[in-house]
């Protein structure tokens, strides 16, 4: 194929999964309801990330503009360098796992742009789609959906331990959504195969 039009092949692809998947999500469970799919360990739990990784917010309204003002332009960014990666010939693998971040980052931020306005409320009850700009937030200010939760050791600290004693321990605790396992996976890829080609981008 060639590489001028792989790397929207792969974006569209990764973006449709994605935005299937959150849709599907956000049009038929409410917020914190779940689906065991393997016992405890597979788990699709519907919850929104108002803010970066994991939760964290800052500055609210005005931190959350910050936040997406930066997406908007990081994506941007990366679509010229895509652009020029492409012209430049450079090795397939390296393109591919690029497009694969951008896709990523572009799945999240639609959710933060679009979403807020089209789709009502997911608190105590299951939204549905609204009319444009009447949705439970403004242009920027929406929230990112997030599915995936892999609690695949739930165990509690010894009683002995400095570290939080008798607290109930979990491992994966994050829950993440399509977007993000396409930033890790592009990111581990080009940090573990394509390590020699980043390294000469970064000199």
């Amino acid at each position: 194929m060639n590489k001028g039009k792989l790397p929207i092949l792969i974006v569209v692809l990764i973006l449709a999964i994605d935005q299937i998947i959150k849709i599907w999500i956000k049009t038929h469970m409410m917020l914190g309801q779940e689906i065991h799919v393997l016992g405890n360990w597979f788990i699709i739990h519907f919850t929104e990330n108002n803010g970066m990784a994991f939760g964290i917010q800052f500055f609210g309204v005005v931190g959350k503009y910050l936040l997406s003002s930066f997406r908007i332009v990081a994506i941007a960014a990366l679509s010229y360098y895509l652009y020029r990666l492409v012209k430049r010939n450079m090795p397939t693998g390296y393109i591919v796992a690029v497009s694969v971040v951008l896709a990523g980052a572009a799945g999240n931020l639609i959710d933060c742009a679009l979403y807020g306005m089209i789709f009502d409320s997911s608190l105590y009850n299951i939204a549905q789609f609204v009319p444009w700009g009447t949705g439970y937030s403004s242009f920027l200010q929406g929230r990112v959906v997030d599915m995936f939760y892999f609690p695949i050791i739930q165990a509690h600290w010894p009683a002995w331990s400095p570290f939080r004693p008798t607290e109930e321990f979990i491992f994966f605790r994050p829950i993440f959504n399509f977007a993000d396992s396409a930033i890790t996976c592009g990111m581990f890829y080009l940090l573990l195969f394509q390590r020699k080609t980043l390294q000469n981008e970064l000199d």
